[in-house]
């Protein structure tokens, strides 16, 4: 039977500001109403098999588990990886798990699958799915190849070689090509865009890995032997899965493997990799305009344009990418947009945050934003969900001030405890353990005001946190 492996890891810097390391692509809801990881959970439905086994970083743990449980999908599980160490050991670290389990199948087959990619065809995705399961089960590993529809330089392509029945031994694995070269591919017929899907059985893979890299395979076992089992996460051996080394499962495995198959799909698969591509495949406006939220066109055309929190207007403007959040603004050129990741790569150098994450950040018990600050002071709007609660806390460098807006909350100050109410307040000083949780059935809303000499995240000792960060 099948068992779905969704990787959910990596930052999609190229989509910035969009996408932030700490709340990256694949957690985005681009187009539809689903982020890109529910909808990749909800074209499974199409297929038999297991529920999903998630992989993704631990920093995102709390951000895939509330997408999968407000989207109603169940799953086998989400393996965290400690750090990022590429597909060719996340893909190991699933295969394991699997093995290791009798309930995931003991030794089912791996449908691999990219938790930020779009397709519009699900039906013909399912039955690609279909066609190439007889291929993994005897032993094949499956990739699927995009039938191409234009000379594309973004993606790599697979070179299809001697036909096998409804597939093609694959002939070779091409790097990104220059505009020329990729003209030539289309027109050869040869060629597929190399979509990162794959299928094949967890003891195959492991096999080709233990002959190619057998490093890899050796720290993942040894690494994941004793998971530690937080709730619904699978925790590795941070210590070990360090040493890893970092590959692709293309680099590892399935460039040097003589079992590889490539399966065509033509599905309407993107793997959003930049604005230029959300641009095609989203919803235009009658001058060609992409426009998300409160925005004005005038004489404008062929543009992408977001709002997530002003109004934007545009007068006579063709072919740019607009994108305004709470903290930053990008004007592209929808042709140069590959290069938005050195945006990134400048904020790095400089120190600042704007590149891992959202003025508004999101938590496992809610969220906060950061609505204003000044060199000694720093002004927050929290929401609690219901029922949840944040550590027990001190800090050695502020004290806060607590607004409640609406609901309720429960507020530990010291060794004592109060409720405090709609239109009241409660003063936390300096140094002292405290706590808050909303015992009620609506969002705890609270303005919270911070003074001090210091006000990062990072001033904060937890003594107890029902989420494992303390």
């Amino acid at each position: 039977m099948i068992l779905p492996v969704i990787m959910a890891g990596g930052t999609g810097s190229r989509l910035w500001p969009l996408s932030r390391e700490l709340y990256p692509k694949q957690f985005l809801t681009v187009e539809g109403e689903q982020s890109m990881l529910q909808q990749t959970v909800a074209r499974l439905t199409g297929i038999e098999c297991f529920n999903p086994l998630i992989i993704c970083n631990e920093e995102h743990r709390f951000i895939a588990a509330e997408q999968l449980r407000v989207g109603g999908y169940e799953h086998s599980g989400i393996i965290l990886e400690p750090m990022g160490r590429n597909t060719a050991p996340a893909i190991a670290l699933a295969a394991l798990q699997a093995m290791f389990h009798v309930e995931l199948g003991g030794d089912p087959t791996l449908l691999v699958l990219a938790a930020d990619h779009i397709i519009e065809n699900e039906m013909a995705f399912a039955s690609s799915v279909k066609t190439a399961l007889p291929f993994a089960e005897s032993g094949k590993l499956v990739t699927f190849g995009i039938v191409p529809e234009s000379p594309e330089t973004g993606y790599g392509y697979i070179k299809a070689g001697r036909q096998d029945k409804s597939a093609f031994v694959v002939s070779e694995f091409v790097e990104k090509p220059d505009l020329d070269t990729a003209k030539e591919y289309l027109q050869s017929q040869e060629y597929y865009w190399n979509s990162g899907m794959f299928l094949f059985k967890a003891s195959r893979y492991l096999e080709e890995l233990e002959k190619s890299a057998p490093e890899i395979l050796s720290i993942c076992r040894r690494a994941i032997e004793s998971p530690r089992q937080d709730q619904e996460f699978v925790r590795v051996d941070k210590a070990i899965f360090e040493d890893c080394p970092s590959d692709s499962i293309d680099y590892a495995v399935m460039e040097k493997t003589t079992s590889a198959i490539v399966v065509p799909m033509d599905a309407g698969w993107s793997d959003v990799g930049s604005f230029s591509a959300l641009w095609d495949i989203s919803g235009k406006d009658e001058s060609n305009n992409v426009v998300k939220g409160d925005v004005i066109t005038v004489n404008s055309s062929n543009n992408y344009i977001v709002s997530e929190n002003k109004l934007v207007a545009s007068v006579g403007v063709d072919n740019l990418v607009i994108v305004e959040t709470k903290d930053a603004l990008l004007v592209a050129k929808k042709d140069r947009v590959q290069d938005v990741k050195l945006v990134v790569e400048e904020l790095k150098a400089a120190a600042r945050t704007e590149h891992e994450l959202h003025r508004e950040v999101y938590r496992p018990w809610g969220k906060y934003d950061s609505i204003d600050h000044g060199l000694r002071d720093q002004v927050k709007r929290i929401t609690v969900k219901p029922g949840e609660k944040l550590s027990i806390q001190k800090h050695h460098h502020r004290a806060e001030h607590w607004i409640v807006v609406s609901g309720t909350a429960s507020v530990q100050i010291g060794d004592k405890t109060r409720l405090v109410t709609e239109n009241e307040s409660v003063y936390i000083p300096l140094g002292t353990i405290h706590a808050l949780e909303n015992p009620g059935k609506i969002p705890l809303e609270m303005i919270e005001v911070q003074t001090g000499s210091y006000l990062g995240e990072d001033d904060i000792v937890r003594f107890e946190d029902r989420y494992g960060r303390s």
